[in-house]
């Protein structure tokens, strides 16, 4: 008998996951905060014997080695990954025991990067289930151009083989149990649902259902723009990440908030889009800390620039610190919890911006008053649908191309509401008059609005 256990890293669109039998367990492609890898191996009552790389990931910092040294565990990581600290290299074929006939057996996966290594656990000498890492995905496949550009096209062709190879040496009701792909930009698609085996992937996954070359053209097609964070993270696993430190930050009066915005510094506020948009500190950034955080910060951020968090409890300033730890984003400089009257200096006022929906945005168009319309959204949801006239700066370019947008009144929107809280934020912080669009895409139609849809190279107008 065995357990496997998934760890969800919700706002990266990652899994980790702990398997083992009675004694002796391994965790596969652990996140940096490991505080809660081992609290739940204490919880089964196993020891961690193997930490197992899938890849030198690019889109996250890895806490296996961290793991192996507190642990006492052996870190397999692929012989093929050139890093710079002392492991388990792990080729093609290798099998390490785990418990009395539970054995982990690594299957060479190439695509994602040209050394990801997948795992097998077998059970009595069958396959139980795979450990795919950024290889075969639900639905999907992980992307093959975070590497080198050059070698983005060989690479998909590997991923193709990979996955095959994958679903001819396994049985249909092997369990697939990836790292990537539950919204993580690692992901060459967006995926959806939460478990599949090799046989539903044989029936619904583009990879196994279509030709080599079909795929791969529309693999390449499909692929985005990648978080601008993911350049530091490979460098930082291959050199073996330093361990995390958790402690709280600095505190910060508002004085000393003043202080840091002055200086150029980034202060990030954490609370609700709705209670920022009512009042917050000017010059301030607002980053949901329930959405996307580390992603966006992480994206948008000049790397390395400091940072202080607002946020309403110190449990919410410690939920910000260990997600944005994943990133590599270590130590914020300092924090402040309270209301915005609690980080203003006597005598000032909070900053404000008006939010709308599509509705009101319709209607004062309708009145003819002058406004600009900005969609932040990315290129792909763009595609589908885009209000008539309006402006296009995805979010992760919007704060170099703040030049670009015309004079006016800035009705900014995104696809729910999230991201065009951000973007006001950015563009409340440079001095423009905005409007927060809190809506979902769908309304701007109901609403009325004109808008323009590209289907098969044919623009459509619906009024």
């Amino acid at each position: 008998m065995f357990f496997v256990e998934s760890l969800e890293l919700e706002g990266l669109g990652n899994r980790s996951y702990v398997a083992g039998g009675r004694d002796r367990a391994v965790v596969v492609d652990p996140p940096r905060d490991i505080d809660r890898v081992i609290a739940m191996a204490a919880r089964r009552g196993v020891r961690i014997a193997y930490v197992a790389e899938t890849h030198v990931h690019n889109d996250y910092v890895s806490g296996g080695l961290e793991l192996a040294r507190v642990t006492g565990a052996r870190y397999l990581v692929p012989a093929g990954a050139a890093v710079a600290f002392a492991r388990t290299p792990v080729a093609d074929g290798d099998r390490v025991a785990l418990d009395e006939g539970l054995v982990l057996r690594a299957l060479a996966t190439p695509g994602h990067t040209p050394h990801h290594t997948s795992y097998v656990l077998e059970d009595d000498g069958r396959g139980a289930l795979v450990f795919t890492g950024g290889s075969l995905l639900i639905g999907s496949v992980g992307r093959p151009d975070l590497v080198e550009p050059r070698l983005t096209e060989r690479l998909a062709r590997a991923q193709y083989a990979s996955a095959h190879r994958l679903a001819a040496e396994l049985d249909d009701d092997v369990r697939v149990l990836p790292t990537h792909g539950f919204g993580s930009f690692c992901s060459s698609s967006q995926t959806e649902g939460e478990t599949t085996t090799i046989g539903a992937e044989r029936r619904n996954n583009d990879v196994l259902t279509k030709d080599v070359d079909t795929f791969v053209a529309g693999l390449l097609a499909g692929l985005e723009d990648v978080p601008a964070y993911y350049a530091h993270m490979g460098p930082v696993n291959a050199a073996g990440p330093s361990p995390v430190d958790l402690t709280p930050p600095e505190p910060a009066d508002a004085g000393q908030i003043a202080a840091r915005l002055a200086a150029g510094e980034w202060v990030v506020d954490l609370r609700s889009r709705v209670a920022f948009a009512q009042g917050h500190v000017a010059g301030s950034f607002n980053f949901e800390g329930d959405g996307k955080l580390a992603t966006y910060l992480a994206w948008l951020i000049p790397w390395g620039k400091p940072v202080t968090l607002l946020a309403e409890t110190p449990e919410q300033i410690a939920d910000a610190q260990r997600e944005l730890a994943r990133v590599g984003i270590d130590r914020p400089v300092a924090a402040a919890t309270g209301t915005p009257g609690d980080w203003i200096e006597e005598g000032e006022r909070p900053a404000s911006f008006p939010r709308a929906r599509f509705a009101d945005l319709a209607a004062v168009r309708g009145r003819g008053e002058p406004m600009v319309v900005l969609d932040v959204r990315r290129d792909s949801e763009r595609a589908t649908g885009r209000v008539d006239g309006s402006v296009h700066i995805p979010i992760h370019e919007l704060r170099g191309r703040l030049a670009e947008i015309p004079p006016g009144v800035v009705w900014v929107h995104c696809a729910g509401g999230t991201r065009a809280a951000t973007a006001a934020s950015l563009l409340d912080a440079a001095g423009r008059v905005v409007v927060a669009v809190d809506d979902t895409f769908d309304a701007a139609e109901e609403a009325g609005l004109a808008l323009s849809r590209t289907d098969d190279g044919t623009t459509l107008r619906t009024e």
